[in-house]
């Protein structure tokens, strides 16, 4: 067993058959950091008893012993690392939550970084994200956030969306790891920050990304993109007109406005056709999505519609100034 200096530490005990601990408790200020050290060197041994003796030993160290394992996960040396792999998943198993949080960062960074046991930490994470599912779901909904279940014909899947009524924190969203089956999440008037961004870029079974008014940047924004370039994201600043319309071509005819929303406020009505967006001609709905997302909450944009029911049969253009409303 490491020697720690003055620490009390609490053997974990094996279930048969998994090797996964029941309990890990260390006194984290006392560990020896070269006792550490020696222990990780030892995972490389030729001797199989040395190495079960030094994975039981920094099993045991817990949390001290999580930098030396992610900088051994990052090493040349691929058994070492896949051994280091092997124990700090086994952390994540650990009665101690915060060790267990620990744990699952740094697999996470480790398999980011792309090193040779990458793959091996990204597994992992995966695995044990199966079995926590469940309550990831419970916990994000009672936080505030809304599910809905895709239909199939727009190969099913979960969305997850984050409005006004989030009352979550970065660290709850790593919870969206978790979640089997996720394709799409959309944050809509949720302040967003480069920490968020990162969780959300580990997603990358991600279909769909709606950011609205989230405060991001163009920037940050463009990196996510690349690091999800099989997502859609659909990016607005904070300008909201409340209008819903078939978004497969054009003409871009309003099916639905929102009750007290700032298009339903300036007048325009279902069955409106948008033709330009402050003199800016518009083909379809995506058009009007494309013209609007740029605009800030409070700003003001001109709308040329085309309306129907004049007496003569003919459309009638009208024009509408619309102060946009915020996600």
């Amino acid at each position: 067993m490491t020697r720690v200096s003055q620490a009390v530490v609490v053997v974990a005990t094996l279930t048969v058959g998994c090797g996964l601990p029941q309990a890990v408790a260390v006194d984290t200020a006392e560990a020896d950091p070269e006792a550490i050290a020696r222990s990780v060197a030892e995972l490389g041994a030729p001797q199989f008893a040395r190495r079960e003796a030094a994975s039981k030993a920094l099993l045991d160290a817990g949390q001290p012993a999580l930098g030396p394992l992610a900088s051994a996960i990052r090493g040349r040396d691929f058994e070492v690392a896949s051994r280091a792999t092997e124990i700090v998943r086994d952390m994540l198993a650990a009665d101690d939550t915060v060790l267990a949080a620990e744990a699952e960062r740094v697999l996470e960074k480790s398999a980011e970084d792309g090193g040779k046991a990458a793959r091996l930490a990204a597994a992992a994470l995966d695995f044990h994200h199966v079995g926590m599912a469940a309550s990831a779901r419970e916990e994000l909904e009672s936080l505030g956030a809304v599910f809905r279940e895709r239909p199939f014909v727009e190969q099913a899947g979960i969305e997850a969306e984050f409005a006004i009524g989030w009352k979550g924190t970065v660290a709850d969203l790593r919870q969206l790891a978790r979640l089997r089956g996720l394709t799409g999440v959309g944050f809509h008037g949720v302040r967003l920050d480069d920490e968020a961004v990162a969780v959300v870029g580990r997603l990358e079974r991600l279909q769909r990304i709606e950011l609205f008014g989230t405060g991001l940047s163009d920037k940050a924004v463009a990196a996510l993109a690349a690091k999800l370039p099989a997502a859609r994201i659909d990016f607005r600043k904070g300008g909201k007109l409340g209008v819903g319309a078939v978004a497969f071509g054009g003409p871009c005819e309003i099916r639905t406005v929102e009750p007290g929303s700032a298009a339903d406020q300036a007048g325009i009505r279902p069955g409106d056709v948008v033709l330009a967006v402050d003199g800016n001609p518009v083909a379809d709905f995506d058009g009007l999505t494309a013209r609007v997302a740029g605009r800030g909450q409070g700003e003001r944009v001109r709308l040329s519609v085309a309306r129907g029911g004049a007496a003569d049969g003919e459309l009638e253009r009208l024009e509408f100034e619309v102060r946009l409303d915020a996600w």
